[in-house]
């Protein structure tokens, strides 16, 4: 199953947590935490485990003026800041909840007025709080460095307060709030085909996947399967996207490094990966080859030429990571840096990278096989178990070797495929209820929850892994110093856009 028309088990808001922790205790693990605003001033909160290959969600609704639930946090470590991010744009008191701080959208002291995605109405000016993060360690010789929202180089936007006595960082704060867009918001009333345009530009570098995900949802409530031969196209593109995201983590640890050959070289493998996808649908991020009921158009260059320029890029890269990953003062950079134990990681449910780096990652093109992954057939890479940023490191360099399998398998099915078809025909006029998708991103799992009434999209809420696993950055530094901040940022290959909203 691609993905499902969710019902999911109504609970008291009181009770959610409780629901959660026991589906988890269970065998599960926590997936996300949803909210939406309904017309009529209601609150509707949806918490997301998975286990057995399935999502299972729990539905609580609070009713026009109640803004008190019973936290889930504290019993769900993951949850953490997904409760902020609910407080920020809807108001709502998780009680019991360790630190309600602004994280997404701090708004000024004066202000009442909130984003609350899912309503009709507008929510009117609001106003933010631009104040700078205050300190929370006290103690002979401690100081705080405010680092960024602007810092040199190519980065995105976010606010850090380090906190140190010195080199080491005992504590570190994060505040992404200047780079969100209200993109939940966004999607409300669109088309569904428009809403695909919105999602590729959710996080720009990841478009497939979030493309992938939206529509897999779509067509789920219209009760559409896309042809095997647009599903398989679907896998191109998105493992391709997923070795142009990993060379980018690896091109900003080989700069940190200063490792200037490694990074001259991978970054030009960057550049012909992403010409390679351009050539493949005329867009350089994929942008537009993903659509409802399947893709645009079959790949605008035969499988047998696809399959001589992996060939070249496969044998550039590979000798190059095999040279990178060989090299003492590159990996000595890397060593024990911002380790993230299996045991927090598992708390957390961390994805992608992050998890697999820690021993306890768990891979949904395997977990919950969807669209050309279920004919492939698909393996796993192995998780490490050390956690730091070098482990990190090596599982996208293995996830690269095993996109370049993926790639060359669905190209082989493809063959058999040259006629398409290439969509399915889909009708979304009077189209209602809640659609869940999902895909794995180069980050790890990304979910998205459509709710739709008479065919226009009410409520979306991409669950990114950008923002489930950046909660857990701060968890990092463990006597870090730093020089190691480049190193362990970089590994976690969060795409703040993703993190904001």
């Amino acid at each position: 199953m691609t993905s499902f028309a969710a019902t999911g088990e109504a609970v008291h808001p009181d009770e959610l947590a409780v629901g959660v922790a026991a589906a988890i205790e269970a065998g599960g693990r926590f997936a996300g935490l949803v909210a939406a605003g309904g017309a009529d001033g209601s609150t509707r909160l949806r918490a997301l485990t998975a286990s057995d290959g399935s999502l299972q969600i729990f539905d609580a609704s609070l009713a026009a003026g109640a803004d008190h639930y019973r936290a889930v946090t504290p019993a769900v470590p993951g949850a953490f800041w997904y409760e902020r991010e609910i407080h920020d744009l809807f108001g709502l008191i998780a009680d019991g909840h360790p630190r309600l701080d602004p994280l997404v959208f701090p708004l000024a002291a004066h202000s009442d007025c909130r984003a609350r995605p899912g309503r009709p109405d507008g929510p009117g000016h609001l106003d933010h709080d631009a104040t700078a993060l205050a300190g929370h360690v006290e103690g002979e010789g401690v100081f705080t460095i405010p680092y960024g929202p602007v810092r040199s180089g190519v980065f995105e936007s976010v606010e850090y307060l380090v906190e140190t006595f010195g080199e080491d960082i005992p504590q570190l704060r994060v505040r992404p709030y200047l780079k969100h867009r209200g993109i939940a918001r966004r999607f409300g009333g669109l088309d569904p085909a428009d809403g695909v345009l919105l999602a590729e530009r959710v996080e720009g570098t990841m478009s497939v996947a979030h493309a992938v995900a939206f529509c897999q949802a779509v067509e789920t409530l219209a009760g559409v399967q896309a042809p095997p031969a647009a599903d398989l196209v679907r896998v191109v593109h998105a493992e391709l996207e997923r070795v142009a995201h990993h060379l980018d983590s690896m091109i900003r640890h080989c700069e940190g490094a200063g490792q200037a050959v490694a990074y001259a070289r991978l970054t030009w493998h960057k550049e012909r990966v992403m010409r390679l996808r351009a050539t493949l649908c005329g867009h350089r991020f994929g942008r537009g080859a993903v659509v409802l009921g399947g893709v645009a158009a079959p790949p605008l260059i035969s499988p047998e030429e696809v399959r001589e320029a992996l060939g070249r890029l496969e044998a550039d890269i590979s000798r190059d990571l095999r040279s990178l990953m060989t090299t003492p003062s590159f990996l000595d950079r890397l060593r024990a840096a911002g380790v993230v134990s299996p045991a927090v990681a598992a708390a957390y449910s961390a994805r992608g990278p992050v998890g697999r780096g820690s021993g306890a990652g768990v891979d949904v093109r395997g977990e919950r096989p969807y669209g050309g992954y279920r004919q492939l057939g698909f393996a796993p890479v192995g998780d490490r178990e050390t956690g730091d940023a070098q482990a990190r490191q090596w599982v996208r360099v293995d996830e690269i070797t095993g996109s370049w399998r993926l790639i060359r398998q669905a190209l082989d099915e493809l063959s058999g495929h040259r006629g398409g078809p290439w969509r399915t025909p889909i009708s979304v006029a009077g189209l209602d209820g809640t659609g869940v998708g999902w895909s794995e991103s180069p980050q790890g799992e990304l979910i998205y929850v459509v709710d739709m009434a008479d065919g226009r999209l009410v409520n979306v809420k991409p669950l990114t892994a950008s923002f489930h696993n950046f909660a857990l950055f701060p968890r990092a530094f463990n006597g870090d110093i730093f020089t190691d901040f480049v190193f362990i940022e970089a590994s976690f290959g969060v795409n703040m856009a993703g993190v904001a909203g």
